[in-house]
Formats: structure tokens, C-alpha cells, sequence
């Protein structure tokens, strides 16, 4: 299975792409697993977090979309979670930035008094073969992007959070079979796995639980913008499944970590990986 080689500039657009990705609009049928809850979401626009966004405002939560500047997307998002009967705060800016990172945190407490769920979900990556080719303010904000916000953003949420919150960081099955074209976002998703292991440590007496969702290729807005066409049109065919998966795909395994279900799963890492294997 392929789909038609094509590109689009970082950070990319859902609704642009061919075929437009499945993020459950029409198939996720909650259950109230999450009523009542209030969820931060980064990179929430599109893709797995949109995924995630949706599943999460159906099964009961409000919802804080952050996203960079994909205004389109972000808003399609917030549509369906407000048709879910919930409410729903957008939040746009670079989650590089520490006081941004911050503000979220803040804007989230302020709107809806507390933080019960934080899904570290926003991410940069480039496709390269040579070294040479990523530059040092690439690498640098590659870093900033997938591992560094997300120790902006717990830090700043765990005074606003109580016991039985739930933290979720997206690894990936980079984090233990690195893509060479990858280096630099495969060595932020192996940091990432790392970090919410020392955090389901430290946090655990607090009663916060903290785990990871390690997606294979997944077919997000992300792939077109950093990968070549002809890599566009191979992505995912090489899994034991031979396709990539869809968002919408990825959302059940965050709503057990996000809800009750998972209620003794602290410093876990949860594959969807279309049959890879993680070492």
C-alpha cells in the first residue's frame, strides 16, 4: 500500500494531504472513560494529536489544543470537540520556547482551574543522509521542540496537578530501531521513553502517573513536510503490516493511559508499531 508521492513546507497541513489522514471524525465512540477531566494536548492540530484531542473531548474532557501556526487545522480540531459537548481553549505558539511552554500551563489553569491530563505530543523532525547536513540550530531545536518542552510543560503542570493525573510523552519506535535519515529526532524520541521512566519514578508518590506511547509510521502531516516524495510514497509499506497507520489508530492507547483503565500503568511504553518490534 503507498500513497501519491507529494511535499508540502514545514510545518505542513492535514487538510492538504493526499489522502487526508483518518483521525477518527467518524468512527471514535466514547464511553465516558475521561468525563469530566481537563487535558493539554501539544501538536494538537492534526495527526496523532488531533487523533488524541478527538477521542479524549468523547470521552468526556475539555480540551487545550497547542499548536504552532497551523490556524486551519487547529480550528477544524476545536470543531469537533466542541460537537462532542465539550469545551475547548486554543493555544498557538512555538513550544521551543521554555516561556511558552509556560504560558500554556498558565492559560490552561486559568481557563479551567486545574491540569488532569498532559500529552507531550508536539514534535520537529528532517530527513538527512549526511551529518553535514543538519546544522547545529537544527539539532538544537529539534531538542528544544520534542525533549526540552516537554520538561517545561511538566514542570509547570504538576503543581496544577492532583492525584490520579496522568502525563503521556509520544516516543517512537525510533527511540530503539534510530532511522539514520532521522538521527536527531530518533535521539529525542530515546530521551523522551527515558524521561517519563525517571518520571513515573519521582512523581508515582504524588500519585501521578507517567508513561509513553511509542507510534511506528504513522501517516500525519509531518511526513510529507520532512520527507522526500518519493520516501512519501514508500512511508509505512516496509511494516510487517505494510501500511503506515492512521491517527486514529494511535488514539485508544492514550485514552487508556489518560483514563481509570490504566490506573496501576506508571513508567510504561506502549507500542503501535504495525508490527516492528521494539528492542
Amino acid at each position: 500500500m503507498s500513497q501519491p508521492a507529494q511535499q508540502q513546507e514545514v510545518p505542513g497541513l492535514q487538510s492538504q494531504m493526499d489522502p487526508v489522514p483518518d483521525c477518527g471524525e467518524e468512527s471514535y465512540r466514547g464511553s465516558g472513560k475521561l468525563e469530566g477531566k481537563v487535558a493539554v494536548i501539544t501538536g494538537a492540530d492534526s495527526g496523532i494529536g488531533r487523533a488524541v484531542a478527538i477521542a479524549f473531548a468523547r470521552e468526556g474532557a475539555d480540551v487545550v489544543i497547542s499548536y504552532l501556526s497551523e490556524d486551519s487545522d487547529a480550528q477544524e480540531t476545536a470543531k469537533y470537540v466542541e460537537q462532542a459537548g465539550r469545551r475547548v481553549l486554543l493555544i498557538p505558539g512555538d513550544v521551543s520556547k521554555a516561556e511558552h511552554c509556560r504560558s500554556i500551563v498558565d492559560q490552561a489553569v486559568h481557563e479551567f482551574g486545574r491540569i488532569d491530563v498532559l500529552v507531550n505530543n508536539a514534535a520537529y523532525q528532517m530527513s538527512h543522509t549526511e551529518l553535514d547536513e543538519i546544522s547545529e540550530e537544527e539539532w538544537d531545536y529539534t531538542f528544544a521542540t520534542n525533549v526540552a518542552a516537554m520538561f517545561h510543560l511538566v514542570k509547570a503542570a504538576v503543581p496544577h496537578m492532583q492525584k490520579g493525573a496522568s502525563i503521556i510523552g509520544s516516543s517512537s519506535v525510533n527511540s530503539d530501531m534510530p532511522s539514520p535519515q532521522l538521527a536527531p529526532y530518533a535521539a529525542t524520541k530515546a530521551a523522551i521513553a527515558n524521561f517519563c521512566a525517571s518520571l513515573a519514578q519521582m512523581l508515582g508518590p504524588k500519585g501521578i502517573r507517567v508513561n509513553s506511547v511509542a507510534p511506528g509510521p504513522i501517516w500525519t502531516p509531518l511526513i510529507p513536510a520532512t520527507m522526500p516524495p518519493e520516501k512519501v510514497e514508500q512511508f509505512g509499506s516496509d511494516t510487517p503490516l505494510g501500511r503506515p497507520g492512521q491517527p486514529a489508530e494511535l488514539a485508544p492507547a492514550y485514552v487508556l493511559l489518560a483514563s481509570d483503565d490504566g490506573s496501576y500503568m506508571s513508567g510504561s511504553r506502549v507500542e503501535v508499531t504495525g508490527g516492528r518490534p521494539i528492542l
